[in-house]
């Protein structure tokens, strides 16, 4: 071999040695809730469904201010303490919201680690359900 093609395969061989390994592949990311659409969702409240919760993560204040007819609400950031009092619902189905649905994520991954198996994400959250016009309820 020439002097170019050794020093080409020493350079290729350092830099394979160097790369940590798994660096190939990407992280995956988790897997997310399943969408309920609006007209679901509504289908499943007007049918009195069951066994269907909604749960509303954004603040106290802006749950009063208006949410879902018959929705609970546990702020996003008070889960984890608050997950003895939910712990009924782990086989449930679960719809979660929030204003855009950043929270709303959150929330997916405490509830799942948490062993909630039912989850279900509301499409458009609820800056979608007000747009629509769609009941409010507010307290």
């Amino acid at each position: 071999m020439n002097r170019r093609t050794m020093l080409l395969a020493n350079l290729l061989f350092a830099a394979a040695c160097a790369m940590p390994a798994g660096a190939a592949e990407p992280a995956q990311p988790a897997e997310r809730a399943p969408l309920i659409s609006q007209a679901e969702l509504l289908a499943k409240l007007d049918q009195k469904q069951p066994g269907v919760v909604v749960l509303d993560v954004r603040t106290a204040t802006e749950f009063a201010a208006g949410h879902v007819p018959g929705a609970r609400n546990v702020s996003h950031d008070e889960l984890p303490t608050r997950l003895e009092e939910l712990a009924a619902l782990r086989d449930t189905p679960v719809v979660l919201y929030c204003r855009s649905g950043r929270r709303t994520q959150l929330a997916e991954d405490v509830l799942r680690k948490a062993g909630f198996t039912k989850l279900l994400h509301l499409e458009g959250d609820w800056l979608a359900w007000e747009a629509a016009k769609r009941p409010v309820e507010s307290r």
